[in-house]
C-alpha cells in the first residue's frame, strides 16, 4: 500500500523550525526595549504604544528592506551571523533620515531547508544589529520553501517602525541654499550593488572568495561580507546635539543605498537648488576601485551602483558644521564636509565633481 503524503515527505520539517526559535531565543531576548509587552511565540509582536504620550505630535514611520545578493556570498562562505547585521542597517537607516526613532522591528526569513543552527545565527545577527540600533525586535517569521530555493539557500527581509515629532520631521523642505553636505564613512560595500561586484569578481576575473587580496588586509570574502554600518542611533544623537528649541541647524540626512550617492542625496533637495560634491575630499576603499578596475567599469556607472565609501550624509547650515563633525568623531564615525547646496537648478541637481584622493 503506497504510503500517505505528508508536509515533512514535501521536504517542509516543522520540528527543525521549532528547534530554530529555540536556538535564537537568546538573541532575541538581548534586542529589547522597555515598551516591548510579551515575548517570542505569539502570533503578533506587542510594543507598549502609550509611550508615545510624550510626544506633541508623534509621526510614525515605517520602512522595509532586504540585502539584496549578498546573501549569496553569506551561503558559499557558510557564514551566517553577519548578514542580519547587514539587514537592520538597510531598515533602520532609512527610517532615521527623517528624523524618526526605530522603536521596533520584524523579521522575515525563507529558506529552502529549514537549518536551526543556521536561522539561529542569521536571528544574531539581526538582534545584534538592533542592540546597535537600539531598536527592539518583536517578531519574525521564518518559512521553508522547498522546490522553491535550494536547500542550503536563504533570502531575508524585514521591516520596521519609528516615530518623529511632527515639528522636528527632517527633510527637503528644510534645506537652504549655502548648506554644507557631512559625508559619514561606510564600512565598506554594505548591502548594495552585489549583483555588480559579484558579476565583477566571480564572473569576469575568476576570483574565489579565499583569494588573498594585498590591498583588502585579507580574503575577497571577509571584504565582501564586512557588515554594513548602522548609523541610526548616532544619528539621532546628532540630531539631538544639534538641534533644540532655539536652533535646528541639520536640515536632512540621506541613506546613500542603491542608485549611489547622487540619486539619494538628490531625494532630499529641493527642485529649485543644486548640490555640489567634490570627490578630492576623500578616498573610496580598494574594493570600489578593483571592482572599476577588474570589471572595466566607468566611474559613472559605479558611483550609480555603490556607495563610493560614504553611507549617510546629513545636510546642515555651515555654521554647524564643525560641530556635527566632532559629535560623529566621538562615536567613531568618520565624517568630513564633501559638498555645498546652491541656489539654481541644473542636471545632474547633484554633481559629483573633481577626482578622488589618492
Amino acid at each position: 500500500m503506497t504510503e500517505g503524503a505528508s508536509y515533512a515527505a514535501a521536504g517542509v520539517d516543522i520540528e527543525a523550525g521549532d528547534r530554530a526559535v529555540e536556538l535564537m531565543k537568546e538573541w532575541v531576548a538581548k534586542a529589547t526595549r522597555p515598551e516591548v509587552v510579551g515575548g517570542l511565540g505569539g502570533f503578533a509582536g506587542l510594543f507598549d504604544a502609550s509611550a508615545l504620550k510624550s510626544y506633541r505630535r508623534p509621526l510614525l514611520a515605517t520602512s522595509t528592506d532586504g540585502v539584496g545578493t549578498k546573501v549569496a556570498i553569506a551561503q558559499r562562505m557558510d557564514r551566517h551571523d553577519t548578514i542580519g547585521f547587514d539587514l537592520v542597517g538597510m531598515v533602520v537607516d532609512d527610517l532615521v533620515v527623517c528624523g524618526a526613532e526605530a522603536l521596533f522591528m520584524t523579521d522575515y526569513i525563507c529558506c529552502g531547508k529549514v537549518v536551526p543552527e543556521t536561522i539561529a545565527q542569521i536571528v544574531k545577527g539581526i538582534a545584534e544589529g538592533c542592540v546597535e540600533a537600539g531598536t527592539a525586535l518583536v517578531g519574525g517569521e521564518t518559512a521553508e520553501h522547498p522546490g522553491l530555493l535550494g536547500p542550503a539557500e536563504y533570502d531575508i527581509a524585514g521591516a520596521a517602525t519609528g516615530v518623529v515629532e511632527a515639528d522636528e520631521l527632517l527633510g527637503a523642505d528644510r534645506v537652504r541654499a549655502g548648506d554644507v553636505v557631512v559625508a559619514m564613512a561606510s564600512s565598506g560595500l554594505h548591502s548594495n550593488g552585489y549583483s555588480l561586484v559579484r558579476h565583477v569578481f566571480f564572473d569576469r576575473a575568476g576570483w574565489e572568495l579565499d583569494r588573498e587580496v594585498p590591498e583588502f588586509g585579507g580574503t575577497l570574502g571577509d571584504t565582501l561580507l564586512v557588515p554594513t554600518r548602522v548609523y541610526a542611533k548616532h544619528c539621532l544623537d546628532l540630531i539631538r546635539a544639534l538641534n533644540t528649541a532655539d536652533e535646528r541647524p541639520l536640515h536632512a540626512m540621506s541613506h546613500i543605498t542603491g542608485g549611489g550617492f547622487a540619486a539619494n542625496l538628490g531625494r532630499v533637495i529641493p527642485e529649485d537648488l543644486t548640490v555640489r560634491i567634490d570627490r578630492s575630499t576623500w578616498t573610496p576603499a580598494p574594493v570600489f576601485q578593483l571592482v572599476g578596475e577588474l570589471g572595466g567599469v566607468p566611474q559613472l556607472e559605479l558611483e550609480k551602483t555603490l556607495n563610493m565609501g560614504v553611507g549617510m550624509v546629513a545636510v546642515v547650515a555651515p555654521e554647524a558644521a564643525d560641530r556635527a563633525i566632532a559629535v560623529l568623531a566621538e562615536r567613531d564615525i568618520k565624517a568630513w564636509v564633501c559638498g555645498e547646496v546652491t541656489s539654481g537648478t541644473s542636471e545632474p541637481r547633484v554633481e559629483l565633481q573633481g577626482d578622488y584622493a589618492v
